[in-house]
């Protein structure tokens, strides 16, 4: 049987479902998903592995003009992986409108100059009589060598989607082991699950401004079923401080105690305790520092 393995970077504006459609592909949560833009600033790993194939896809912060020192980053990230890898799926939301957004991204992914299919994603979000414009249009516009519209939500088409990416893949074994899901480490995916959290329970100005560090990772009595964590959220301003923490510390409370449960999941452990600080750092998405202490460097 002749094996085939390869990379597959996912790019796309904010918001176009990269996420989603890595979680749903792997079959087990190796990105964190919100409504927010800008959830993803990092590069994530998730393999995919069936009996003739492996897939390593590569989900990437979204394509945007950066206007902070970690935005630059995160845009270099995007650029790295579209250089690196195999194949690119740009990813599109077909629930909102072409503009200049989706033209620079558009434009991106042909500068590469590499297979690329186009993945006009959230199709369960419209009418069935607006795709066939969206897809005469995304023809014209780009060079794309097929069009897939799918639901990464929902699942839509997504088997067809796989076996066409595998379709492209050299020749080659196995790149990681058959079990392996993700290159992530505990402490980064520790870091994330709290990230999660406060973007699915603040205020829409929060998500930008907001990092988690952790201070403290202890599994000196993970033997025992118990790993103890202090980790930090940082924002740039006082009153976004306030929000974290919530009317007599109800809002980080709510934050600590999803995000505690989630840990143990990743974790495999029957208990973590999860100590939760505030802290403000104004102006941190400029600093080194703190992007070096989130992995954005």
């Amino acid at each position: 049987m002749i094996l085939k393995s390869g990379f597959a970077a996912i790019v796309g504006r904010p918001n176009s479902g990269k996420s989603t459609l890595l979680n749903r592909l792997i079959g087990t949560k190796v990105s964190i998903v919100s409504d927010k833009p800008q959830t993803t600033r990092n590069r994530i790993l998730g393999i995919h592995t069936q009996e003739d194939a492996q897939i390593a896809f590569v989900d990437t912060p979204g394509i945007h003009r950066p206007g902070y020192k970690m935005n630059v980053r995160m845009m270099e990230l995007v650029r790295e992986a579209m250089r690196e890898v195999d194949i690119l799926l740009h990813m599109v939301d077909v629930s909102e409108n072409y503009g200049k957004g989706e033209k620079f991204a558009l434009e991106m992914v042909e500068k590469y100059q590499k297979p690329a299919l186009l993945l006009l994603n959230k199709i369960d979000l419209i009418n069935k009589g607006r795709l066939l414009p969206v897809i005469e249009h995304y023809s014209e516009q780009g060079q794309y060598t097929e069009i897939f519209p799918i639901s990464a939500k929902k699942g839509d088409n997504l088997d067809a989607l796989v076996e066409r990416i595998v379709s492209y893949l050299p020749e080659g074994e196995l790149m990681y082991p058959d079990d392996y899901f993700t290159d992530q480490q505990e402490r980064f995916m520790v870091s994330e699950a709290i990230r999660e959290q406060v973007l699915l329970k603040t205020r829409k100005e929060l998500p930008y401004s907001t990092a988690v560090q952790i201070e403290e990772f202890d599994e000196s009595r993970r033997d025992e079923g118990l790993v103890v964590i202090s980790a930090s959220v940082v924002v740039e301003k006082l009153g976004q401080k306030k929000i974290v923490i919530g009317r007599s510390g109800q809002m980080v409370k709510q934050i600590g105690t999803e995000a505690r449960k989630e840990i143990q999941s990743i974790l495999g452990v029957r208990k973590v305790f999860l100590e939760l600080n505030v802290k403000v750092i104004p102006g941190w998405r400029d600093q080194d520092f703190v992007l070096q202490d989130i992995g954005v460097n």
